[in-house]
């Protein structure tokens, strides 16, 4: 007989020490926090945001990156020696650099150059370094010619992110939205409003909707200058766009991760409007959130508002992504904002006099 064994205990036993790492992260941050948004209760409407920001690395990118991890691991992608290189916005990349330094490996983030200081600090924080790269489209061919230099693995959250992560269960961000709403005046949400950055929240949670038999409508929101709207309006997964100026959501490109098929609608929203949203959460709730949950809440708005207007009672669910902090030079800061044309002050004074209607 003729064989060829490539087992490798030494690894094998690594690998098995380093899943346990991450799942035992998993079990010491538990589940995140669902606030009610304050509407008029004559309105009948109820509000929630699940708030993604109190992961340990800050953001809903934790989840993704925990999947990741355990998936190229369970693959044999990753080793004990293995560089591991991501394409990111930014948050994926924090999230990615605190799971490196917890398995002892080096990281690379290859990101756009417009990338905010304060997730760049993060990611050198967790002892990743940054590569940026002057065109965003040109991080993917970067990550790979990294990840080959090195000898390392490139994440490729943009592929992977909807594969990853077990949609039918074990304690997703979708049967976690629906534990917890539970005991709500309105347990099954009429709308679960998420962002796309790779599309693999919204295929989590679209899949999960179908599998566990909800009502549930899944409305997807999509930044100016982003590939994601005209490609599911017109059905041409070809269409390219500038990219956008919301971190973490919106691209140039449609990623493979991206499923069109389990959302039932997507709903554009003008950066002038996700940032002054972003303001008046954080007037109206006290929580200091990002850009993206701005996006999010603005959706929100148009949808209760159809809501009120059909006569229908329900519920509606979306995320708060990240912190506010992650943004005090950009969407925080009104120079920024002047030098880049986005007067948000008409949109604050209609969100702010919605909620006296």
């Amino acid at each position: 007989m003729i064989f060829v064994d490539r087992h490798d205990s030494r690894t094998r036993r690594w690998v098995a020490e380093a899943i346990l790492k991450v799942e035992a992260d998993a079990n010491r941050s538990c589940d995140t926090h669902l606030h009610v948004f304050p509407l008029p209760s004559h309105w009948g409407v109820n509000l929630y945001l699940k708030d993604e920001s109190v992961h340990p690395t800050g953001s809903l990118k934790h989840r993704l990156a925990r999947s990741l991890f355990l998936y190229g691991l369970a693959n044999g992608w990753i080793g004990p020696t293995t560089t591991v290189v991501e394409a990111s916005s930014g948050s994926t990349a924090v999230s990615e650099a605190y799971f490196a330094r917890l398995l002892g490996l080096p990281f690379i983030a290859v990101m756009p150059a417009t990338t905010s200081p304060e997730k760049i600090h993060l990611i050198e924080f967790y002892g990743g370094k940054c590569h940026l790269v002057r065109d965003p489209a040109t991080i993917y061919d970067e990550s790979h010619r990294l990840a080959a230099e090195t000898g390392g693995h490139f994440m490729d959250q943009f592929t992977y992110a909807e594969r990853a992560t077990d949609w039918r269960g074990n304690n997703n961000i979708a049967e976690s939205i629906y534990s917890q709403m539970a005991m709500e005046p309105h347990p099954e949400p009429a709308w679960i409003v998420v962002g796309a950055g790779t599309g693999g929240t919204s295929s989590t949670i679209g899949r999960y909707i179908r599998y566990r038999r909800h009502p549930t409508r899944l409305a997807v929101v999509d930044p100016e200058g982003s590939a994601f709207y005209p490609s599911w309006t017109t059905g041409d997964a070809t269409l390219t766009a500038p990219g956008s100026r919301i971190e973490g959501i919106g691209r140039p490109r449609v990623e493979p991760s991206f499923q069109p098929s389990v959302i039932d609608r997507m709903i554009a929203v003008p950066d002038a409007r996700s940032i002054a949203a972003m303001h008046w959460t954080r007037e109206v709730t006290g929580l200091d959130v990002g850009g993206s949950t701005g996006t999010n809440l603005a959706a929100c708005v148009q949808l209760v508002d159809e809501m009120r207007q059909a006569g229908e009672r329900g519920s509606v669910v979306t995320l708060v992504c990240d912190s506010g902090d992650r943004y005090k030079g950009t969407y925080g800061n009104p120079d920024w904002l002047a030098a880049q044309s986005l007067d948000i002050e008409p949109h604050l004074a209609e969100l702010r006099a919605w909620l006296d209607q």
